[in-house]
């Protein structure tokens, strides 16, 4: 992980190269508020997700953070706070879109979850397609008890991921990690609500792999080692085809299986005539690895 402080951005968007050639890291670095979403905050990862949708050769997106023990707090509370009703209401909608532009990404994203993913912090890691959490990851949900509800995707991709009844359960209790140490650092701005109180059982990595919400736990090494190891794998499959694989499964999750099955007849023929279909055939006979272009 990158050390605390090295990001001179609060979104920032790095192609890596050597044996990571292929991925794209997406890194959230506002150490200062433990990476709460305020408005430049979000302006720069929209600006991120614009640049990273436009790679041609980018094969996965993994969206990290480069603060120790925070993935991301949620929204800039202390921020919101200074907002009238209808500035609230614009920057909800701008962070909903942000998410969803994150999910609809055409490459695999990977969320490289370590430490506390709270409110808008747990949605954007939803957005991604797969989840990697270290030890010490805790979701949260605490809206409710602010007197709100999801706003940013919530209340949609977590009962697509862990089920109506959990997700139900989650969303209404404001289910959460212990805060006593998270309350305990004084350089956020942005307090932590009263209602995260220590007692509550916790969205811990164990409960969160249980119930889907993780996809990947990382015991042995750090998330973002293991993060890098799925999105290598990933990697190794050709631009086109992911792209199309992730269109086949997202859109057809929403259709009638028959419907999904005309969708996939299409991608499937968007795959059919490119030079990499053509390159994985000849690797495969001459037992080696494929050399894909995105052609």
């Amino acid at each position: 992980m990158a050390e605390q402080g090295s990001c001179q951005q609060l979104a920032a968007g790095e192609p890596l190269d050597g044996d990571n050639e292929g991925i794209f890291f997406l890194s959230l670095c506002r150490p200062e508020a433990r990476n709460s979403i305020g408005r430049q905050f979000l302006r720069e990862l929209r600006e991120c997700l614009h640049t990273v949708a436009q790679e041609r050769t980018t094969r996965c997106v993994v969206v990290r953070s480069t603060v120790p023990g925070v993935f991301c707090a949620g929204a800039d509370l202390k921020e919101r706070a200074g907002m009238t009703q209808a500035e609230a209401a614009t920057f909800v909608g701008e962070l909903r879109e942000a998410f969803a532009h994150l999910d609809s990404l055409p490459m695999p994203t990977v969320a490289c979850v370590d430490g506390y993913a709270l409110g808008g912090g747990a949605e954007l890691a939803l957005a991604c397609d797969i989840r990697v959490c270290g030890r010490d990851t805790q979701f949260a949900f605490p809206e409710t008890r602010l007197g709100i509800i999801p706003g940013a995707g919530g209340t949609q991709r977590l009962p697509r991921i862990v089920g109506k009844s959990r997700a139900k359960e989650l969303i209404y209790t404001g289910r959460h990690a212990a805060a006593a140490q998270f309350m305990q650092c004084s350089a956020c701005p942005c307090p932590m609500p009263r209602e995260l109180q220590p007692g509550i059982p916790r969205i811990d990595v164990h409960h969160a792999l249980r119930i889907g919400l993780a996809d990947h736990a990382a015991e042995e090494s750090t998330s973002e080692d293991v993060a890098l190891k799925v999105a290598r794998e990933i990697a190794l499959g050709g631009p086109l085809a992911l792209r199309m694989a992730k269109q086949a499964v997202n859109l057809g999750l929403d259709m009638d299986l028959h419907s999904g099955m005309k969708l996939e007849e299409a991608c499937y023929a968007q795959v059919i005539p490119t030079k990499d279909r053509l390159e994985g055939l000849a690797a495969f006979a001459e037992k080696r690895q494929p050399k894909f272009t995105g052609e």
